[in-house]
Parts: structure tokens; C-alpha cells; sequence
């Protein structure tokens, strides 16, 4: 990880333990330097396929059962056969935090393509055989001074997409769009990018879901154009179990100015404060009340 990269809502603390994984590829182990999937595969030429990101916690893996409902829900939209059920894949995927050895504070990359193909194409009927599946299980956790300084956002002019066009529940390994967002914020000097819905009102960032705070309030989009976000739902019930209001609607960039804090959600980093946006600080400074109850149920969960 470069020193720029720290700077990232996905950023983490280097953990030299990475250099010796062994990372599954179809069935099979390989040392990392060695993990290689075909020019041909669908997933390198065209971006066929599904993922889901896994964050294990003292010998739990959070919401393993949500995110497996996400995986072959978008494998059966895009009509992807992953090859084996889901108590065969959790099995996989506990086979290879045990083969590296992990017990606690790693991340999980599942990735499942539709294949191998006999040349690139779009047409799914080329595929020659079954689909490429590969687990990377990296020792990941939070920055903790990422957290500290809390993020940086920038709005960008690339927009999410509507579900008509591309819907985002799909966790789809094209992410070329949020990477055009992404270039564009960090060119103005800002970390993650903050991105409209067709019409202008605020939706997620490029990667990570967003939360503006109203007084005791969380603020969120409504779900039509943002991630299916695992990180986001377990967040929501949180709030509402402890007794707090979620208001799950359409806000504009100009409400979002006058919050009074944000943060963004994600597997990784889970819940990471918001500085600025637009060059605006938030008007609570960091550390938000808000933002630092939230985080502590968030802990308290993933950690329970």
C-alpha cells in the first residue's frame, strides 16, 4: 500500500503476514504471487461475475449468511451457476482462513466468474466450462488514523445508476463508472467521491454507503440507487433497536450541507466520519456525537 492510498475509505494498516497467504483458485491453494486466472476468463475480459467482500471478527465471519443471500441472488440474475450450494461454499471459504491460519482481524474477497471462454465476448454461451472462484484472505483491519481524520468527500459528476440502466443491488465486478467518480475526486484532493441519483438527489459514495446526521437523526438515500450494502442494513437496524430514527429518503446536496455530521459504511472499514464535502467541514467537527454512538454499537456487534 502506497503512502496515497492511506488516504482511501478503504484504507488499512499494513500487515506483512499478507505476503505469505495462500489464496484458494478453483479448489486449490497458491501462494499469492503464484494466484492467476485465464486472459480468457470472463471476469478479466469482460467483468461476468459476482463478489462479496467478508470481514472476520474473532472467529466469526459478519453477516456470512447476508452476504451469501447477496451473492447467489446476483448470480441468478445475471444467470451465473456458481457449482455448488451455499453450505459448500461457506465451507470453502472457512477452509481457507484455516489453511492461512486466521482466527480474527482478516478480510475476505470472494469473487465468482462466469468462466473461461473460448474467446471474448459478451455472449455467456462461449463459456467452455464451469465458473472461476477465488477466495483472497488478507490480514486487513481498519486504519485507525483513516478514522481519525475522517474523509474527505468531493461531488462528482458521474452519477449512480438507476435500476433500469444497472441496478446496484447487482454486486458486479464492472465498477468502471465509481472508478471514473473516484479519479474525479481525487483530483480535486478529496478521498471518495459522493454521487447523485438521475435526479439529483444524493445516493452513496463510490464506495461505501452514505449517512448525513440531523440532530439524533440518520439520514440515508432510499436504496433505489445506492449498494445493497450489508454494513448499511446492519447499521439501520442498529439505530432503530437502540431507539433512534432513520429517515430512508430522497435529500438534496444542500441538505446535506447543513448536517450536522456523515459517515460512510463499509465491510471493511465499517463505520468511517465524514470531515468534509464539497470543501464544507461538517458542523459537529470530528469526532460527531452521533457518528461515535453509532460506532459503538457497530463494534459491540461485530465484536459480540
Amino acid at each position: 500500500m502506497t503512502d496515497a492510498s492511506r488516504d482511501s475509505a478503504q484504507a488499512y494498516a499494513p500487515d506483512p503476514r499478507n505476503a505469505e497467504v495462500q489464496v484458494y483458485v478453483n479448489g486449490a491453494f497458491v501462494p499469492r504471487d503464484q494466484a492467476v486466472v485465464s486472459i480468457f476468463d470472463a471476469g478479466f475480459g469482460l467483468g461476468d461475475g459476482v463478489w462479496e467482500g467478508l470481514r472476520l471478527v474473532r472467529g466469526r465471519i459478519l453477516s456470512l449468511e447476508a452476504h451469501l443471500d447477496r451473492l447467489y441472488e446476483g448470480a441468478n440474475a445475471i444467470r451465473l451457476q456458481i457449482g455448488m450450494d451455499r453450505q459448500a461454499l461457506a465451507g470453502e471459504i472457512h477452509r481457507t482462513l484455516s489453511v492461512n491460519g486466521m482466527q480474527d482481524g482478516a478480510h475476505l474477497r470472494l469473487m465468482v466468474t462466469r468462466g473461461i471462454k473460448s474467446t471474448i465476448n459478451q455472449d455467456p454461451r462461449f463459456v467452455q466450462g464451469g465458473p472461476t472462484i477465488v477466495i483472497l484472505a488478507e490480514y486487513k483491519r481498519p486504519d485507525p488514523a483513516r478514522k481519525a481524520r475522517g474523509l474527505r468527500l468531493m461531488t462528482s459528476a458521474i452519477r449512480c445508476s438507476t435500476p433500469d440502466v444497472f441496478d446496484l443491488r447487482l454486486n458486479s465486478h464492472s465498477r468502471l463508472n465509481f472508478i471514473q467518480a473516484l479519479n474525479q475526486a481525487i483530483d480535486m484532493g478529496a478521498d471518495e467521491a459522493l454521487m447523485l441519483d438521475d435526479r439529483g438527489f444524493v445516493a452513496s459514495c463510490n464506495s461505501t454507503n452514505f449517512f448525513i446526521v440531523r440532530g439524533d437523526d440518520l439520514w440515508t438515500s432510499d436504496g433505489g440507487c445506492c449498494f445493497n450494502g450489508i454494513t448499511r442494513a446492519t447499521v439501520i437496524r442498529l439505530w432503530r433497536e437502540a431507539g433512534g430514527t432513520v429517515r430512508e429518503g430522497d435529500f438534496t446536496l444542500a441538505q446535506t450541507y447543513g448536517a450536522d455530521e456523515a459517515f460512510v459504511t463499509g465491510t471493511l472499514g465499517g463505520i468511517t466520519p465524514v470531515a468534509s464535502i464539497d470543501g464544507r467541514p461538517l458542523r459537529a467537527g470530528l469526532p460527531g456525537r452521533v457518528t461515535g454512538r453509532v460506532d459503538q454499537l457497530y463494534t459491540a456487534y461485530a465484536e459480540g
